[in-house]
């Protein structure tokens, strides 16, 4: 029987992309006012500097351990303490200056200081555009009372509490919120979703896991036994990492729980 429903945050309830997509457009915008530069062209390129500088630490190894990607390392304070995170506390000032500074030189403009300037302007816009999925509380309305609800999401504690303390409301609906940069290894390790079931007090037996992402979410759910659920919302390809489930819109979740629950007799 379903006793829980453990949840990936980024891309699952909160829509993280259109959030750094809102980001990017405002901040480019600035750039298209100084110098007539194109925004889509200028974001594609300050993307591509920003991978490639940020595969270059010696912190990239532990991002992608912990699962930090280049877009959060660019609006990312990372004020927790461990050592991995202190060097990317120190990183993090001169990697946004270089991002945005080869970006601009990518489109044709050299010029340090605006590079600076806008490196400092996209942490602003990103915290003041957090987007949820319109489905997201209504959902978990519905959820409360009838299941216990555990958030486990990869990322640096600082950042990943930073993304809740500006959606308020989210918090207050689960248990638990285990975040792969406290725990010290990321999804999709087992030992993070046995770390959470630890927790809960529950078996695999007795939680569903919910995410976007098949390679973090379901590869570790079902290596650790857990039944798992794909949204799917943008209709990608699988890869030989095959959910449990799969859908498209999380409203679709309650006729998985209703079958499980039928399936043993209960409803």
């Amino acid at each position: 029987m379903i006793k829980a429903v453990f949840f990936d945050l980024d891309d699952t309830l909160l829509w993280d992309q259109k959030s750094v997509k809102e980001a990017f457009l405002a901040t480019c915008k600035i750039a298209e006012q100084r110098y007539g530069i194109e925004v889509d062209r200028l974001e594609e390129a300050v993307r591509k500097a920003a991978s490639n500088l940020y595969s270059n630490y010696e912190t990239y190894p532990f991002t992608q351990m912990i699962g930090i990607n280049p877009f959060e390392g660019l609006w990312g304070n990372f004020l927790d303490d461990q050592p991995d995170f202190i060097k990317m506390k120190d990183i993090v000032p001169t990697y946004r200056k270089d991002a945005w500074t080869e970006g601009l030189k990518i489109v044709g403009i050299d010029d340090p200081e605006f590079g600076f300037e806008l490196a400092e302007r996209f942490p602003l816009e990103r915290r003041n555009l957090p987007f949820v999925y319109e489905e997201t509380f209504d959902v978990l309305n519905k959820l409360m009372g009838n299941y216990r609800l555990l958030l486990l999401t990869n990322g640096s504690p600082d950042l990943q509490n930073t993304k809740l303390t500006i959606t308020p409301e989210l918090s207050p609906y689960f248990e638990q919120i285990v975040i792969s940069g406290g725990f010290g290894k990321g999804k999709p390790d087992p030992s993070i979703f046995e770390h959470a079931l630890s927790l809960m007090e529950l078996s695999k037996d007795e939680v569903l896991m919910v995410g976007d992402n098949l390679n973090t979410d379901i590869l570790g759910a079902n290596q650790t036994g857990i039944k798992s659920v794909w949204i799917n919302r943008h209709k990608k390809e699988r890869t030989n990492v095959i959910p449990t489930y799969e859908i498209q819109h999380l409203e679709e979740l309650f006729p998985i729980l209703d079958e499980l629950s039928i399936n043993v007799g209960v409803r």
